[in-house]
């Protein structure tokens, strides 16, 4: 068990620097993470997703108020979005709660691969480049409510999605993680919600695990935003993609 808790927090430090870096929250570090490392049984899958949401509770508040007390944050690209990302998330965590757990594991793997696969192949992801262009209604509405279905069904926050999404829509990838922070806050409080109180697996939320991840990754967020460089604009894309074929990979291994 010790062994276990001390795995979980020097992941959680590794998390923490996700967070920092790329906007993730915990969402597709902690999934893995949990899933290979602490959560056992038919419901595995659920644990690591509902535990995962809690984490990404705490790191998203705690990112998203650093980066409003910058300045950082930009409203016009998360305002009305986040409104209909907490609409989809509502919808996507009940069918999570209802889904097999060895559904959300493959749709889990799924998702990674053809993420990492559209951001290889897709054009202005790696790139970058280009004058920043408002979201249109069509995103704003429809991919918002997409958004938060998807990120909270497979527990991985806003930030798989709402990166692509800002880089492609002109951002530097500093930007559009910042920005993924408060996107992925009311994707992981509804998801959490649910999965304490929601139909599902009872007891979806590991408290000693969440604990243990909490313990590394928020003294690293406060360090790291202090003394990590700056990443070159394109190595910052590379390195999400990087971080993504990890994620599944760890998946994988698990089966």
């Amino acid at each position: 068990m010790l062994t276990t808790i001390a795995v979980l927090v020097v992941l959680g430090c590794l998390s923490g620097v996700t967070t920092v870096l790329f906007g993730f929250g915990g969402g597709f570090v902690t999934v893995p993470v949990v899933y290979a490392v602490a959560a056992r049984g038919p419901d595995a899958m659920h644990v690591a997703v509902g535990t995962s949401a809690a984490v990404m509770v705490v790191n998203s508040l705690g990112a998203t108020l650093t980066l409003h007390r910058s300045g950082r944050l930009r409203r016009e690209y998360l305002w009305p979005l986040s409104g209909y990302v907490a609409l989809g998330a509502v919808v996507g965590s009940l069918a999570a709660g209802a889904a097999p757990d060895s559904l959300l594991h493959l749709l889990f793997a799924v998702y990674l691969g053809i993420t990492i696969v559209d951001s290889l192949l897709r054009r202005g992801f790696l790139a970058g480049g280009g004058e920043p262009r408002p979201l249109g209604p069509v995103t704003t509405t429809a991919g918002g409510i997409g958004i938060g279905a998807v990120a909270s069904f497979l527990g991985v926050g806003g930030s798989v999605m709402t990166v692509p999404l800002l880089r492609r829509r002109g951002l530097p990838m500093v930007e559009a993680a910042a920005m993924s922070n408060p996107l992925s806050l009311p994707i992981a409080v509804v998801a959490t919600t649910l999965y304490l109180v929601g139909p599902g697996p009872s007891g979806a939320v590991d408290p000693v695990a969440a604990a243990a991840l909490l313990a590394g990754s928020l003294p690293t967020i406060a360090l790291a935003r202090r003394v990590l460089p700056p990443i070159p604009d394109r190595a910052h894309a590379v390195a999400y993609v990087g971080l993504l074929a990890a994620a599944l990979v760890a998946v994988l291994v698990r089966g």
